[in-house]
């Protein structure tokens, strides 16, 4: 077992995220297991569970999780990585909104001051933001929130699409999974890529969805308020190889083409070029994990009829090539 540790503090409060809670450590400790008993000479690290009082702490899952140690007892110790969990509430409409809690906040705000760096899983951007921590960097938080994010916080610059940020000792992390991805970064900041890629085996993850990876599916966009508009979402995926013109949308929808290019604006925040080309991202994006297909015929088969056109959408939505997307996530077998 290593002789030195590095104190990592994650912060636990009422309706927390269980998996923000759990994921990290879990790398954590497959870390310590790759490590022990190596040749690496590195060190591993100490996770404590902190509340504002040693009772339970019902997650959003309803399990109870117990805390090892009060903010208090922790506020007086060097922490190594101080990693912010958060919480949602959704209404009666399904929007969700993350929820910040004051005296977390002001909990976080201090630990922060005695961290060497401090990382929010999900929507824990949210009380990285409010205890001003955020102000002047660039960060990310689950899609679903990042609108709310923006609005509440102007200081911060929100860039709702990469898995994860690293903006100088802050890090912030987006959807819930990618709290393993953010934690394997942090694995590989301290101890290099080598040990992080045999915990990422362990895991049956791969080491690397560079934080430029994009967190977006086009199912999971913001959903339509309007049955008009999922008509079109669902027409465009049955027809992903269609001419899909404005013209053509509009045609499909019975209104005018500006009328068409408003209520996409509206509705989803995009053009209808823009949406069509998300769409025919994420079909090849599929093709490209799950086939041995050439990228000429993912290109046919996606709409793109081309793999030049091909390759500059995903140079526009993914910042990288297809077959630099094929290398990384192809699954095998």
């Amino acid at each position: 077992m290593s002789a030195i540790e590095r104190l990592v503090v994650v912060t636990l409060f009422e309706g927390v995220d269980l998996l923000d809670v759990t994921g990290p450590p879990e790398v954590f400790a497959l870390l310590r297991r790759e490590m022990d008993g190596g040749t690496d000479g590195g060190t591993g690290y100490r996770v404590v569970l902190t509340a504002a009082t040693m009772g339970a702490v019902t997650t959003s899952a309803g399990v109870r999780v117990l805390p090892d140690a009060t903010f208090e007892e922790v506020s007086g110790r060097s922490i190594d990585t101080l990693i912010v969990p958060g919480s949602v509430e959704v209404d009666d409409q399904r929007r969700v909104h993350a929820l910040t809690d004051p005296d977390v906040v002001d909990w976080v705000r201090r630990l922060a001051g005695r961290a060497r760096r401090t990382a929010s899983v999900c929507v824990g951007a949210h009380i990285l933001a409010a205890a001003g921590l955020l102000d002047g960097r660039r960060a990310t938080t689950h899609w679903s929130t990042a609108q709310q994010l923006a609005a509440d916080f102007p200081a911060v610059e929100v860039d709702a699409d990469p898995i994860f940020i690293r903006d100088g000792g802050v890090w912030t992390g987006a959807g819930i999974t990618a709290c393993l991805d953010l934690s394997l970064a942090l694995v590989a900041e301290d101890f290099g890529e080598a040990v992080a890629l045999r915990v990422a085996r362990q895991l049956v993850m791969y080491l690397k969805r560079p934080g430029g990876q994009s967190q977006f599916s086009v199912p999971i966009e913001p959903v339509s308020t309007t049955r008009r508009m999922d008509d079109l979402r669902h027409y465009i995926t049955r027809n992903i190889t269609a001419d899909l013109t404005v013209a053509e949308l509009a045609g499909h929808a019975h209104v005018g083409e500006r009328q068409l290019t408003r209520i996409f604006r509206t509705e989803l925040g995009m053009t209808p070029a823009a949406y069509v080309e998300a769409a025919r991202v994420e079909v090849a994006r599929n093709r490209l994990e799950s086939t041995d297909d050439s990228l000429e015929r993912v290109a046919t088969t996606c709409g793109f009829n081309t793999t030049d056109t091909l390759i500059r959408a995903f140079r526009r939505r993914l910042d990288t090539t297809p077959t630099e997307y094929r290398n990384r996530f192809r699954h095998s077998g």
